[in-house]
């Protein structure tokens, strides 16, 4: 090969080669995927004193701000419910226009707001586009689960696992606290007389649906698919 064909080759445009890759489905898991929860819930016991559900993949958004009568009107109309301000109270729209809702005061400044997963883009959306004035709003919804328990002995269980007093009298459909669970925490709210909802972080519910299932053994626990 002459010197002049080598030269023309060093010459020669490199070409720019691009890989389209497909675009990638990811598919979202629950923290507890890997223990089957549907298979356990069909051919596990189907009668015990505690039922367990995890509501998976559900969205969480957490607003702060000291909302003034303007920003009230709005949030409710993006809600369809007005911002719980009672403290340890919580308040439940089935009609708004997102779907079913449920907002719970976690502190004067603070409140939790759950919908259907699939909604939490949208509703954050309307919020950022709708609602002026000084506040903070932070999906949290990767970082959490929910555990639906339920059932003729479910207070009993709970007792074992935080220092809250449970009587109806003291703790009633509605209320909902923030507190020591299992030596970890969560979010517990009542939604029926023996029924219970509890907000917990990602890494933490292994170790507490470990723990409920010890929990509850003495009462028989049915997982609900």
């Amino acid at each position: 090969m002459s010197d002049v064909t080598v030269a023309a080759e060093l010459k020669t445009e490199p070409k720019l080669v691009t890989n389209q890759l497909p675009a990638a489905e990811i598919m979202g898991e629950s923290p507890l995927h890997h223990a089957d929860l549907e298979s356990v819930a069909k051919h596990g016991p189907q009668e015990g004193g505690v039922h367990f559900h995890e509501r998976k993949l559900m969205g969480l958004l957490t607003l702060r701000c000291m909302p003034s009568a303007e920003q009230q009107e709005v949030i409710k109309s993006l809600l369809g419910v007005a911002l719980p301000m009672q403290p340890l109270t919580s308040v439940t729209a089935d009609d708004s226009p997102i779907g079913k809702v449920s907002v719970r005061w976690v502190s004067p400044d603070e409140w939790l707001i759950i919908m259907a997963g699939e909604k939490a883009f949208e509703l954050e959306t309307s919020f950022f586009e709708k609602l002026m004035g000084h506040y903070s709003l932070v999906n949290i919804s990767g970082g959490t689960t929910i555990f639906d328990v339920s059932g003729r002995h479910v207070v009993d269980m709970l007792k074992k696992s935080t220092p809250v007093d449970l009587h109806a009298s003291e703790f009633p459909v509605g209320k909902v606290v923030s507190t020591v669970f299992a030596k970890s925490g969560a979010m517990i709210c009542r939604v029926a007389e023996d029924q219970f909802e509890l907000v917990v972080r990602r890494s933490f519910a292994d170790y507490l649906w470990l723990w409920i299932q010890d929990a509850s053994r003495e009462y028989g626990l049915v997982v609900k698919a």
